[in-house]
């Protein structure tokens, strides 16, 4: 891993570990990662777009694959496999065996009982990152290698595809 990389996953354990000081309820500490990981996505997606010049997708599938095999790698390094893929429903999973945020990290027994979901932060970076794209979606963790799995997996579901609006002109 990158030393940024390991400065980065440092500290992001001291601000998840303080969020559990702070709110002592683990499900209030996965609100606030999305939370934070929704702001991160809606100023991340400036500098994705900027640096790859992608056009708009197709198909929310396209979008799954240009999520994992540019975005993950992009800032974190990794590609996620696109699995799951409903089509009746929207749906796609996001699985991976690494995760940044995860090295070094090893979670109490009481937090895994608590349901906290460590790397909840990635969830809401995507939909922070797709709603400014005018794709409302859904994301949550349903497998994760800190609480025991194989792999992690992150499943996204759209909700809606929002017009794009032209601003009414000022007269």
């Amino acid at each position: 891993m990158p030393q940024n990389a390991e400065v980065f996953a440092f500290t992001y354990g001291a601000l998840v570990t303080q969020l559990i000081k702070d709110y002592e309820d683990y499900s209030l500490v996965n609100d606030k990662l999305d939370k934070m990981g929704f702001n991160i996505g809606v100023r991340l997606i400036d500098d994705f777009l900027a640096k790859t010049g992608l056009s708009r997708c197709q198909t929310f599938l396209d979008t799954a694959h240009v999520i994992s095999k540019v975005g993950f790698k992009m800032f974190l390094n990794i590609t996620p496999a696109v699995t799951a893929y409903d089509e009746s429903t929207n749906e796609y999973s996001l699985v991976f065996d690494q995760n940044p945020l995860n090295e070094f990290v090893e979670l109490p027994p009481e937090a895994v009982q608590g349901n906290l979901w460590y790397s909840n932060v990635l969830c809401g970076v995507i939909r922070g990152a797709l709603e400014m794209v005018q794709m409302q979606v859904e994301a949550h963790f349903i497998r994760d290698v800190l609480r025991g799995d194989k792999t992690s997996e992150i499943r996204i579901k759209l909700i809606n595809i929002h017009d794009e609006e032209v601003p009414v002109e000022d007269d």
